[in-house]
Parts: C-alpha cells; sequence; structure tokens
C-alpha cells in the first residue's frame, strides 16, 4: 500500500511538472509583422548553418528566404551579411538561433563551440547593427540554454588556446557549450548597455527545447530522446520563448535580461558581472578584428 501511494504522488508531481514546466507559458503577443523583416541563424535542421530571412510583406503575406551563413567562418558572416545589406532595406528583428555541440576547430582556428555559439553570432551581430537601429525600434534575442549556470568563461584558455577548455571527453564537451551558453548570457547583457539610447533591445534566453542532441553520438540520443522525452518540450512549445523576446511588447525595459517560460528570470552574479562581459566583448572584437 505505502509503494501505491508513492507511485500515485510521483506521477501527480509528475504531471504537474510536465503541465507548468515543460510545457510553460505560450507567447500572447498581439504584434502584426507586416512590411518587417526578421533574420533567423540555424533555422534549418537539414543543415546547421542555413539561415533564413522572413520578409512580411503589407499584404499580409511572407516570403521566406534561405542564405547560406557557416557560422564556423568569419569570412562567410562577413560575405553573408554583406550581401543582405545589400539587397534588403530592413532589419526588424535578429534571432540568433543556431548553435551546436561539438569539438573540433572553425574555420579561422578557434574551438567549434565557441565559434559557431558564440564569436559567429558576435560578428553577425555587430556587422547589422546599424541597419537594425535604423530600423528601430528592433530587437536581437541570443537563444543561450539553462545550461549556462554551469558555465565559466577561462580567458587564459581563450588566449592560449583560441577555445573555452581544452579537454576532449563528452563531460568536457558539455562543459564548454555551458560554457558558451554563458557567453551568450554575457554578450546580451553588454550588447543592452551599448545600445542604450538607442531604439534597439536584446534578450537570451533558455528555450527548454532544442535539436542539439543531433550533434551528439547516436547512443546519447536514442538514451535522450527515449528517456528525457517527458522532460522536455516539443518543438512548438520550446519556440515560445523565443517568440515572446522577439515580438512581446511592453519588454523593452528588461533589454540585457534573461528569459525562460516567458518570464525574465534572475541569474547568477556570474552571468550579470560587468568586469566578464567587457572583456568578453573586447576579446571577441579582437578574435574577429573589429
Amino acid at each position: 500500500m505505502y509503494a501505491i501511494v508513492l507511485l500515485v504522488g510521483f506521477l501527480i508531481a509528475a504531471y504537474v511538472f510536465h503541465e507548468t514546466v515543460v510545457k510553460g507559458k505560450s507567447c500572447t503577443s498581439k504584434a502584426k509583422l507586416h512590411g518587417k523583416t526578421v533574420i533567423v541563424t540555424g533555422s534549418n535542421t537539414a543543415e546547421l548553418y542555413h539561415t533564413c530571412h522572413y520578409e512580411y510583406q503589407e499584404s499580409g503575406s511572407s516570403q521566406v528566404v534561405f542564405m547560406q551563413l557557416d557560422l564556423a567562418s568569419l569570412k562567410s558572416v562577413r560575405s553573408f551579411a554583406e550581401n543582405f545589406l545589400k539587397t534588403e532595406p530592413r532589419l526588424d528583428i535578429l534571432i540568433n538561433n543556431a548553435g551546436l555541440f561539438n569539438f573540433g576547430r572553425t574555420e579561422d582556428g578557434f574551438g567549434m563551440t565557441f565559434g559557431v555559439n558564440h564569436l559567429g553570432h558576435f560578428l553577425l551581430t555587430n556587422l547589422l547593427l546599424d541597419r537594425l537601429k535604423e530600423c528601430g525600434p528592433s530587437r536581437v534575442v541570443n537563444v543561450s540554454s539553462g545550461a549556462h549556470n554551469w558555465g565559466r568563461v577561462d580567458f587564459d584558455c581563450l588566449n592560449t588556446h583560441k577555445t573555452l577548455r581544452t579537454g576532449t571527453s563528452f563531460v568536457d564537451g558539455q562543459r564548454v557549450y555551458a560554457d558558451s551558453k554563458l557567453c551568450n548570457v554575457l554578450f546580451t547583457y553588454e550588447l543592452a548597455k551599448r545600445l542604450k539610447g538607442t531604439k534597439v533591445t536584446c534578450y537570451s534566453l533558455h528555450p527548454g527545447k532544442t535539436d542539439i542532441i543531433r550533434n551528439a553520438s547516436p547512443t546519447f540520443q536514442l538514451v535522450a530522446l527515449n528517456g528525457l522525452r517527458f522532460f522536455m518540450k516539443t518543438p512548438l512549445q520550446g519556440s515560445q520563448t523565443t517568440l515572446h523576446c522577439a515580438l512581446h511588447e511592453g519588454i523593452e525595459h528588461l533589454s540585457g535580461r534573461h528569459f525562460s517560460n516567458c518570464t525574465a528570470r534572475d541569474v547568477l552574479a556570474k552571468a550579470k558581472d560587468p568586469v566578464t562581459a567587457k572583456k568578453l566583448w573586447e576579446i571577441s572584437e579582437r578574435f574577429c578584428d573589429l
């Protein structure tokens, strides 16, 4: 009888967790995107580096345009930005969504996870900032992860090895991923400070759903997909906080904040440390030759 009571209690608790945490809130914005242009990186799961931008016409119809962007190549990032600025008069929302969990090196010799998850987006954002300012009010949305809580930024390692960690084990890979997600939050924090006085605001977020495990081993994917399915959001559920940060009215005063479940959240001191954020910005500028 005691075991049955425990089982029932566990099932009730699991159901409540799934309904309140996993499903979470939905974006309730009524914003209209007619005449707006939105860039979303990593918007095609078949090819990580595909980027699309959406052109919402006054008629209400939308056009999706796919453009090649390799975030593991700073040359590719510059080429993409140059082509976009030449062909598109507007940019209203930039969603830095692409990410991976991987070893190896980028074309420029940086650690792959650091290079794609942070550095490529750092350069892309800076190259497009003037257009965002011209089209304000506009937004930058950086998709981070709750994993940032376990991250750190080792500047000695970055300066010496151009990567966040040098280990190659699975655990090291997880740690580097967390480090890169901390970089996303710190980047957003510093970017908001530099955007004060403009009509551009920025936000970082934990989506609660990601296809990041497609970069992991087949065994890990099998375990994760089957063992954690109950605790993971669907793609639709996972997109809600991104949509909230991109579209929701009246959150401009929360620029620089981190969101989860469509709500601004407090972060650990290390994720809003002004010295670390400024130092990360400066080393990123140097790496990108800005």
